[in-house]
């Protein structure tokens, strides 16, 4: 049976969801959304730069939460608002929560709109060692 994981510590979902489901060893993450887990009303940092920032720190706090840690990500799926204006400023900050020869796999899109008018969301999926 899968283990759903809805973490006290992690930041207040913004639609019914579980933070993450594991079972048998693979865990995916729900996309992420650049709120503060400390002021989940708060407005929304300002820029691609901040918001990929708080996404993948959120990210990190779930996978803590379940024992894990961003070294244990296999593959992100990342979505972008303004695919165009934000791609290379993404890359630029979301390649530094990665070691250059430990990359996920990924995927990144565009999409029309995000939750909370966020810019950007990533989920994940990570697996547990053996």
């Amino acid at each position: 049976m899968p283990d759903f994981h809805l973490l006290a510590s992690g930041p207040r979902p913004v639609a019914p969801f579980s933070h993450a489901v594991e079972t048998d060893g693979w865990v995916i993450l729900t996309g992420q959304m650049p709120t503060d887990p400390d002021a989940p009303d708060a407005p929304l940092p300002e820029g691609i730069e901040a918001q990929t920032r708080r996404v993948m720190d959120n990210l990190e706090i779930i996978l803590k939460g379940v024992g894990l840690d961003l070294s244990h990500v296999l593959q992100c799926r990342c979505y972008l608002t303004a695919f165009e204006r934000d791609y290379a400023a993404f890359n630029d900050t979301y390649q530094t929560y990665f070691p250059e020869d430990r990359r996920p796999a990924r995927t990144t899109v565009g999409v029309t709109a995000l939750a909370v008018g966020a810019l950007v969301e990533i989920d994940c999926i990570a697996r547990r060692p053996a």
